[in-house]
Formats: C-alpha cells, sequence, structure tokens
C-alpha cells in the first residue's frame, strides 16, 4: 500500500509540475494542438490519480480488503488516464464528442480539461462512450462485449 501511495503523490507531483511549467511557458510544445492536447493528458492523469487514491483509503481503510495483487492497476491506472485525457481532446477537436453548454463570448480550453478530467477520473466509462461512437461512426464492434451465443456456449 505505502508503495502505491509514494507512486501515486510523486505522479500528482509530477502532472502537477509539468503542467504549471508549462502554464508559465517555463518550456513550450511544438504547437498549440499539441499543447492543448498534452493539457488535457495532464489533467487526465490528475483524474487518474484521484481516483487511484480514493481507491487507496477506501481499500485500506473502508473496507478492511487491501489486496497487493492490485498493484499494477494502481501504477498502470493513471497512464492510461494520461492517454484517455489526450483522446478526449482529439474527439472534442474531430467534433466526434459534443458538449451542450452554453457558449461564452470569449472561448476558453476550460471544457476540454474538464472532460479530460473526467475520462481519466473514469476511463472504463470513458472507453465506453469511444466504443459507442466507434460502432455507430464505423461500425466497429464493441471490445469485450458478450453476445447472446458467447453465453450460451
Amino acid at each position: 500500500m505505502k508503495r502505491a501511495i509514494t507512486y501515486l503523490t510523486f505522479l500528482l507531483l509530477i502532472y502537477s509540475i509539468v503542467g504549471i511549467l508549462l502554464l508559465y511557458e517555463k518550456f513550450t510544445l511544438p504547437s498549440p494542438p499539441f499543447r492543448l492536447a498534452f493539457f488535457c493528458g495532464l489533467c487526465g492523469g490528475v483524474g487518474g490519480v484521484t481516483y487511484c487514491l480514493r481507491g487507496v483509503y477506501r481499500n485500506a481503510c473502508v473496507f478492511n480488503r487491501w489486496n497487493d495483487l492490485w498493484l499494477p492497476w494502481y501504477f498502470i491506472r493513471p497512464l492510461v488516464s494520461f492517454i484517455c485525457g489526450m483522446v478526449s481532446c482529439l474527439f472534442l477537436k474531430a467534433g466526434l464528442i459534443i458538449l451542450e453548454a452554453q457558449q461564452i463570448n470569449t472561448p476558453t480550453n476550460l471544457a476540454f480539461y474538464a472532460l479530460a478530467f473526467i475520462a481519466g477520473l473514469n476511463v472504463d466509462k470513458f472507453i465506453e462512450k469511444i466504443e459507442d461512437i466507434a460502432q455507430v461512426t464505423w461500425g466497429i464492434k464493441k471490445s469485450r462485449t458478450a453476445t447472446k451465443e458467447d453465453n450460451n456456449a
């Protein structure tokens, strides 16, 4: 459990430091679209770390069911959340995900960051949503979707 907490705290610190350095332009990224996608990745990563830290205290303290077999999940989940944050930006930019919010006169990227955080916080539901979009748009079947024939076999 201590390894997971240490790793998650370190990763949160890294995400925060990189975000602050980018925000104050201490270093730059190649192009504005990549900058937005990277910021979305950071927001998704923070969402993933938040979810994992919540999982640590719930499983260790609330339910008293901590199991070291889940350590890979605690190590990998925030990285997957970072990727999902970047992918959420891609789907918003492509118009495949549309946010129903009031338009404001001065556009900001806050909606991108909010969706990226949510994508990182709830990776499973985000991937389901992306699979729904892929199925409707391109006819691609969902992964791990059991059909009636699979259940009867």
